[in-house]
């Protein structure tokens, strides 16, 4: 109401000169002799305490500024005291009974906000708090895990424009003459390996994962491969550019099984593309693995929170792999490191629609799940 006020009646006010205005959380925590020193200085400086009197959203601008006035900056971390998420839609998410975990597992002072309907979360944490001092593993993986857990299926929507299709979109990526081989795997290293192998062996140009890695090296295609933004909005260009700049009638490339969007854009593009699924044991220590190189924990993050987050990584890449089953795509091949060496080479031979002497399809395959380092991504 003031600030509509000074709006309506034209009034502004200079900020003391002496004062660089700083704006924060208004959740801190200060030391003793911090508050001393800002006590002392109101006192002596009337013309501050009546500043902020009248000044908009005073409890995020006060203590903040007076605190960088007085305190070197050496001595002050930047670090709210308060675990707090935002949702997708700019809103604070409520803590539940079930949250308790997650809370005691974060190096935070407070939570931010607790539902007024989770008494059992209430009285744990405060049974935590009156407790004899224990030391037991923190981590800051908090928010990493929440926007894992809930967001998914909320990113990488494609939605078409009304306004007339693309040059991109016009033209078939995949001509008559070309083949496309697409690798689907999780497991990055064991991918690139294979890839690499079959690159060696046979004269198909492959480029791992082009659409995730930017090391991946395109010939030069006029800048649309200078980013993984370009290169994923305008997919089905790039393919036909790097089919043209090398004059290859088949090419092979990897994709994520999360990508399903971009596999049935190239298999909608055109018949002749052909799939090779990779399936890997989903043991712990993969898991472990793979959550570690999504950044959802790292390698010295509490048991705690591994142990409640490989149920759920479990259960979506099981998803993704359900998905590309129910897509029915045609020329869909499988593999399995738990499966038989035999059917392994007849499949990759079959896939690459290679005779398998040619391929030496056998020591691929036995080569393929053997080295230590496909459990490290």
């Amino acid at each position: 109401m003031s600030l509509a006020l000074q709006k309506w009646l034209g009034l502004s006010r200079e900020i003391p000169k002496d004062l660089q205005m700083q704006i924060g959380s208004q959740w801190w925590c200060l030391r003793r002799s911090t508050v001393e020193k800002i006590l002392v200085f109101i006192r002596r400086r009337w013309d501050i305490k009546w500043f902020f009197k009248t000044t908009w959203i005073p409890d995020e601008t006060f203590f903040q500024t007076l605190a960088r006035h007085l305190v070197p900056a050496v001595q002050i971390e930047t670090r709210s005291p308060t675990f707090l998420i935002f949702s997708v839609y700019g809103l604070p998410v409520s803590f539940y009974n079930d949250h308790y975990d997650l809370l005691r597992d974060q190096e935070y002072l407070f939570a931010r906000k607790i539902s007024p309907d989770a008494t059992g979360l209430k009285s744990r944490l405060t049974a935590l708090y009156l407790s004899p001092p224990r030391d037991f593993p923190v981590s800051h993986d908090g928010l990493y895990v929440y926007n894992f857990t809930t967001l998914q299926g909320r990113l990488g929507q494609r939605h078409d424009q009304q306004h007339g299709a693309r040059f991109w979109e016009q033209q078939s990526t995949i001509r008559q003459n070309r083949e496309l081989l697409v690798v689907i795997c999780q497991r990055r290293q064991l991918a690139q390996r294979l890839v690499s192998q079959i690159n060696r062996l046979t004269d198909i140009n492959a480029f791992a994962y082009l659409f995730n890695d930017l090391t991946v090296t395109l010939p030069d295609l006029g800048g649309i491969e200078d980013s993984l933004s370009k290169r994923n909005r305008h997919r089905k260009a790039l393919l036909r550019l790097v089919f043209d700049s090398t004059h290859a009638n088949r090419m092979m490339i990897c994709i994520d099984p999360e990508d399903i969007d971009l596999i049935k854009d190239f298999c909608v593009e055109s018949p002749s593309t052909r799939l090779l699924q990779i399936d890997c044991e989903l043991t712990d220590r993969y898991l472990t693995d793979h959550a570690i190189a999504l950044d959802l924990i790292a390698a010295k993050s509490p048991q705690g929170a591994v142990r409640r987050l490989l149920p759920r990584l479990r259960a979506k890449i099981l998803q993704d792999r359900a998905h590309l089953e129910l897509a029915g795509f045609d020329n869909h091949y499988r593999i399995a490191d738990q499966a038989d060496i035999n059917d392994t080479a007849d499949t990759l031979s079959r896939f690459l629609a290679l005779p398998a002497h040619t391929l030496r399809a056998d020591e691929l395959a036995e080569d393929l799940f053997s080295n230590e380092d496909a459990h490290v991504l």
